[in-house]
């Protein structure tokens, strides 16, 4: 089914927008460091109250999930991890690949004994959270969300190469807007210089051979029973709208397919009021 609807310096927190009179603006609290029953570490943002919401950042790192993050902290409760080896942080040995995030983060939903949880993933997040509907044998998971993901090998409908691009032609390539968007890599401090090239040498390495797909996720998908929703951005040249499809045929029960018009592969941080409508809704149908 086809519904039609019609980057930055890292922070260690966000506040969400002015609350109304008489109430409180929910933050998401500075990241700390979370320490798994495996020994594995894991910095992680937390804020709000309600539904749990794992909410999985894409290649750009934690800053291009942090608005939607604090959107959704105003009636759930958001977990928001930045993945090993991301904006500075150091990726242990262990985690080589994009299923070794992925049994990260069950072993993180087992130890916070979470159930009825959202997975929000965004690009390279939505293959996280993919791989961690297909080995969710607990049931944790209530409902998958998967905004532009990458992970599958559709034929005819190819990933675009994100590493042989230019900063003017990753803009064009992500965003409806790409002049909106674009920002000249000349004018970045060294610091975001030196964040950005960190995020790509770790995306290389856990996802560049093959490029951006496991070959046997998409068989594998088949067996998912969770509830999925499939989110894309009619625009998207990272990963087509056909690609968006192919990926919501894929899962054995169908799943939903949400196209945002006027959006490219980031349509919350494009289309937010679209995309938040399409979130809260799903946050709201608690299983």
């Amino acid at each position: 089914m086809t519904t039609q609807l019609f980057p930055t310096t890292p922070s260690t927190s966000v506040s969400a927008p002015e609350a109304a009179p008489g109430s409180q603006a929910p933050t998401l609290v500075p990241s700390w460091t979370v320490t798994l029953a495996d020994g594995a570490t894991l910095l992680l943002a937390e804020g709000g109250t309600g539904r749990p919401v794992l909410l999985l950042h894409g290649g750009g790192g934690l800053p291009t999930v942090l608005g939607l993050a604090t959107h959704l902290a105003e009636h759930a409760h958001v977990l928001t991890p930045t993945h090993p080896g991301w904006d500075g942080t150091p990726r242990p040995e262990s985690i080589a690949s994009i299923a070794d995030l992925a049994v990260l983060y069950g072993g993180l939903l087992r130890q916070l004994d979470l159930y009825d949880v959202v997975v929000v993933g965004s690009s390279l997040g939505g293959w996280i959270g993919a791989e961690l509907a297909a080995h969710d044998a607990e049931g944790r998971i209530a409902h998958l969300v998967l905004v532009d993901a990458v992970g599958i090998e559709v034929p005819g409908e190819p990933i675009t190469d994100f590493f042989a691009l230019d900063a003017r032609g990753v803009a064009e390539h992500s965003f409806h807007d790409s002049e909106r968007f674009f920002t000249d890599p000349a004018t970045l401090p060294a610091a975001e210089l030196a964040r950005m090239g960190g995020n790509r040498t770790t995306m290389q390495a856990l996802a560049g051979d093959p490029y951006m797909h496991d070959p046997s996720l998409r068989d594998r998908l088949r067996s998912v029973a969770t509830p999925t929703t499939v989110v894309w951005g009619e625009s998207d040249r990272i990963v087509t709208p056909a690609y968006g499809r192919a990926y919501a045929d894929s899962f054995g029960t169908g799943a939903e397919l949400v196209v945002v018009p006027a959006a490219g592969h980031l349509p919350h941080l494009e289309q937010p009021s679209a995309t938040y409508a399409v979130l809260d809704r799903i946050v709201a149908a608690r299983g």
